[in-house]
């Protein structure tokens, strides 16, 4: 499931998903720090311009979605 079924767990390795792998490299971790901010820049812009209710409803959840990605980069240990 999930692209995930050729990859069989070893006793004694841990499982480390994509993204944890790239945000240890403190370049990948730059690059994907400046296109999330990027991306709450353009949600914020777009919500600022008006929208109707269920464009303004989703883009909010894309909102929240971005703004948790940037707290749990900060938490990550590079």
């Amino acid at each position: 499931m999930f692209g995930l079924e050729d990859q069989k767990k070893k006793p004694g390795q841990e499982f480390v998903f994509e993204l944890e792998r790239d945000l240890r490299d403190s370049k990948k971790h730059k690059e994907v720090k400046a296109r999330v901010e990027g991306q709450i820049q353009a949600i914020k812009k777009q919500l600022r311009g008006g929208s109707e209710k269920e464009d303004f409803d989703q883009y909010g959840v894309l909102l929240h979605g971005y703004t948790s990605l940037l707290k749990v980069m900060s938490r990550f240990k590079r």
